[in-house]
């Protein structure tokens, strides 16, 4: 009966139902109308800690299992291995979800691409295994928050890279079977600098079909206006800020960042020095303009830990965020903003993901086009 309710609203309405009435801005004793003997505000920290307590962390990208593979030895229940986001880590920062990408190193051929990712889809379902207090996988929207309630990690799986499809609809689909979550569409022979070509088209509508959600991170400006006219579903970008602040490949222009708004997309901001600044109050300023030109539903959180990408100062693992978020509290972000750049808006786009897959489950079968047939 549940899935039948979910089904009868829109996409945009699935995720707000997941926002609970944010609670009032505790009196401050400045405010005239307040009575004498109103309580002061509390301290940012106490409420950014308060309000992730109701609202945890989404957070858009991890590169845990490319890093855990590499390593001989780890500790991921005490946190006594050097990681930046083990279990300690997580729940000092008040993280309930995480994205795992399984993307591989450039220097990884073509065709080792497929093998590699599959190894590391199959090292997260170990981790996780073996972490059952702390982790739970997850695929959607209504997994995430049943972990969340038990007091887990909803561990989701993805981004993966499009190389790893090998150019078959077949493979992403045994991929999506295994919980793979989200694409980047980037750095393939069918979204390319001049957008997508009839197959690329093609993989997105089969992405539609099965739930996947496409990540434009690093995709041609091309790629991303076509995407955006071609996806019944939200598109993410897990690791963008905005290029009026800082020049980055990565990052959107205004431009791009007021289309994914009027689509809307999910930009997740990274905690990453070299796309966003060396400092805490440089993550804000882009977190700031994308509220701004997108809109406070179309902005996330990306912690991009454990990858190669330098942090900003002040944000050096996953128990940092109640630092980033006390920083938006003192410029007046309010509780329900915050409310969704944390968890919101994620949940939102997972469940768009979902309620997309169900509706063209009912208007198309499996696709058997292959990049021969309609590229020549």
């Amino acid at each position: 009966m549940a899935d039948l309710l979910e089904e009868l609203n829109t996409t945009a309405e699935a995720g707000e139902r997941d926002q609970p009435p944010a609670p009032p801005d505790p009196p401050s004793a400045d405010d005239p109308e307040s009575p004498p003997d109103a309580a002061p505000a509390a301290a940012p920290a106490t409420r950014a800690r308060s309000l992730l307590a109701a609202h945890p962390v989404a957070d858009g990208y991890s590169g845990l299992p490319w890093t855990l593979r590499e390593l001989h030895w780890y500790d991921f229940e005490t946190g006594d291995s050097g990681l930046e986001s083990d279990v300690p880590r997580l729940r000092e920062g008040q993280v309930g979800a995480q994205f795992w990408s399984v993307h591989v190193p450039e220097a990884v051929s073509a065709d080792r691409a497929v093998g590699a990712t599959l190894e590391q889809i199959d090292l997260v379902k170990h981790v996780v295994d073996a972490h059952p207090e702390g982790l739970r996988l997850a695929r959607t929207a209504s997994d995430a928050t049943d972990a969340r309630n038990c007091g887990r990690v909803a561990t989701l799986i993805g981004p993966a890279l499009g190389a790893a499809l090998g150019d078959s609809l077949g493979t992403l689909r045994a991929l999506h079977s295994l919980g793979l979550c989200a694409v980047t569409l980037s750095g393939t022979s069918w979204a390319g600098p001049d957008g997508l070509t009839a197959f690329g088209e093609e993989v997105v509508r089969e992405m539609n079909r099965l739930g996947v959600l496409a990540d434009l991170s690093g995709a041609s400006e091309a790629t991303v206006r076509r995407v955006l006219a071609v996806s019944k579903a939200p598109v993410i970008f897990t690791r963008s800020g905005a290029r009026a602040l800082r020049d980055h490949p990565a990052n959107l222009s205004d431009e791009l960042l007021g289309a994914v708004g009027a689509a809307k997309g999910l930009c997740l901001v990274p905690l990453a020095a070299a796309r966003t600044g060396p400092s805490v109050r440089d993550v804000a300023d882009h977190l700031d303009r994308v509220r701004q030109v997108a809109g406070p539903e179309c902005v996330g959180l990306s912690g991009a830990y454990d990858t190669a990408e330098p942090h900003p100062e002040g944000l050096p693992d996953a128990s940092c965020y109640p630092r980033l978020i006390a920083e938006l509290l003192e410029r007046d972000w309010s509780e329900a903003e915050l409310a969704l750049l944390t968890w919101g808006n994620v949940q939102r786009a997972l469940r768009g993901a979902d309620f997309t897959a169900r509706a063209a489950r009912e208007r198309r079968a499996a696709s058997t086009a292959t990049r021969e047939l309609l590229d020549g």
